[in-house]
């Protein structure tokens, strides 16, 4: 699919408000039938599994599936592959911290524990759940105890969670959905944005805001994170039940708004050249008019999803 610059700043330039309703409404139209058959299949695919590359939305479209089916009276739990990455040893933080560690591998996660707990949760036994602390490398017990009763619902979200060496259940036991930027962004002069910019955008405004990274730093890193995508995520796409474009017609404009220094910066780099040319076409909005149910929230703030 394409998206035209100059028609999304025609519609925002003619009725914002019922712009931004109209796309925020399919978005959840098209959830809402993914939902109803999860619903549907729920007695023998208790688990959903949502992977997708960086910067595609997967933690937001998780919990606005799980609202979506809490509506519908069915108890749902949503779970982070990131909390089933395994303790660093020493040799592998020093490696991390020389830059040479390959955070992307589905090596880093801890298939052993996850598959155990799976089996467990579909099995309705109890499972205490693990959490892992970003700052310390290190996976430890959460104090948290999920037991699934018959009909509630398991979503798992992660990068790599497509993946049956990871997660090595039936695919009969499972919903499996794949999230991605998928539309191209037509410029002003007929160029096309290849949907990958997109994510890198949403990854530098949640490194921004969220972890004090820059955007030069988060451009840096996005080489070595498109590389993973490419060798571990792609290739277990084909395995999904649904594929969702997450792409929102009016966030390059929001984009234009919260990002001003950084264009700046990234303007000077030539390889962001078409980037650039684009976002700057975009007229600027006012992310005080998205609404905190909105997906591009998870990576601009203010989500209704937040925990």
């Amino acid at each position: 699919m394409t998206h035209s610059v100059n028609t999304v700043n025609a519609a925002l330039c003619a009725d914002a408000v019922a712009f931004i309703h109209e796309v925020e409404a399919d978005y959840r139209r098209r959830l809402t039938a993914i939902a109803d058959h999860i619903a549907a299949h729920r007695d023998t695919c208790p688990i959903v599994l949502i992977s997708g590359p960086s910067g595609s939305g997967k933690t937001t479209t998780a919990r606005m599936l799980e609202a979506e089916l809490d509506r519908r009276g069915l108890e749902t739990h949503t779970l982070s592959q990131d909390n089933y990455f395994r303790t660093q040893t020493p040799e592998e933080t020093a490696l991390r911290q020389a830059g040479l560690l390959d955070l992307e591998s589905p090596a880093r996660v801890d298939e052993v524990l996850l598959a155990e707990q799976l089996t467990r949760i579909i099995a309705c036994e109890a499972v205490e759940l693990p959490v892992f602390d970003f700052r310390t490398c290190a996976c430890r017990p959460s104090g948290v105890t999920l037991t699934r009763k018959p009909g509630e619902i398991v979503i798992l979200e992660g990068i790599h969670v497509l993946n049956p060496a990871v997660v090595p259940l039936p695919e009969s036991q499972t919903v499996r959905l794949y999230v991605s930027v998928r539309t191209r962004v037509e410029g002003q002069d007929g160029s096309l944005l290849h949907p990958k910019y997109v994510r890198l955008l949403r990854r530098m405004l949640r490194d921004v805001s969220g972890r004090g990274r820059d955007a030069t730093e988060t451009l840096t890193m996005f080489r070595s994170v498109e590389v993973g995508e490419q060798k571990y995520i792609m290739p277990y796409k084909h395995r999904s039940t649904f594929d969702i474009d997450t792409f929102c017609p009016y966030e390059l404009n929001v984009y234009r708004t919260l990002l001003p220094e950084e264009t700046d910066n990234l303007r000077e780099n030539p390889d962001m050249a078409e980037l650039m040319n684009i976002l700057t076409a975009a007229l600027p909005l006012e992310p005080t008019l998205v609404p905190p149910t909105a997906l591009i929230r998870e990576f601009i703030g203010g989500s209704a999803y937040e925990e």
